[in-house]
């Protein structure tokens, strides 16, 4: 079934997805609409490594949070040829500086993923982080580590969230920016309004995700 699928949990944990911008906050609204398994919280944490720590050690700190799982999600950077933008990727792990997290339930997040948009590429893989935009020969150093794609928040989303207590976690970003692909500005071209369409539609496979990590205590 994939990675290690974390600690069981009790019905109604929450569920937290971290985002890092306005434009995704606004896809990932809906996300509290439909049959989930408890409560859901989209938080925006703002860009890069260092407000995502904030932001979750914050939220995390919370107590109705405490034992939230927690979903890193949004847009990323492709690193390998052939993608495009609105392809998914689904990290069974994430990598940073101070190592590598491994991913909850994968395999059921991916086929979760497939049955609520049928026809998009799914990618899973490595997912690994950058401080700042990754272009040209950076992208291809960044490949050789065996990575799929890049983003600046999701490692140190996931990092954080297991620092606070074991849950399960898990990260899925949706390619805006690729190879063959690279743009400069999300809202105003073709591949961003597409990868824009993609994270609205989503919500449906983190919620049978959310299920599918909610076992009963034993």
């Amino acid at each position: 079934m994939g990675r290690p699928t974390g600690p069981s949990l009790a019905p109604g944990t929450p569920l937290l997805i971290a985002c890092a911008l306005g434009i995704e906050r606004l896809a990932l609204r809906g996300a509290g609409r439909g049959a989930t398994a408890g409560p859901v919280t989209v938080l925006r944490t703002g860009m890069g490594p260092r407000n995502a720590e904030r932001a979750v050690d914050r939220a995390l700190g919370e107590p109705r949070y405490r034992d939230a799982a927690v979903v890193a999600a949004g847009f990323c950077a492709g690193l390998t040829p052939g993608m495009g933008p609105g392809d998914l990727i689904v990290a069974d792990e994430t990598r940073d500086a101070e190592g590598a997290t491994p991913c909850a339930g994968t395999d059921r997040l991916v086929a979760a993923l497939t049955r609520a948009l049928p026809g998009r590429t799914v990618h899973t893989g490595p997912l690994t982080a950058s401080g700042h935009v990754v272009r040209g020969q950076e992208r291809a150093a960044l490949r050789a580590t065996g990575a799929l794609a890049v983003d600046m928040e999701s490692a140190t989303t996931l990092r954080r969230a297991l620092a606070a207590g074991p849950r399960p976690v898990a990260a899925v970003r949706v390619v805006v920016d690729a190879p063959e692909h690279e743009l400069v500005r999300i809202g105003t071209v073709r591949g961003g309004i597409s990868a824009f369409r993609v994270l609205r539609a989503v919500l449906p496979a983190f919620h049978e995700w959310h299920r599918s990590v909610l076992l009963p205590r034993r």
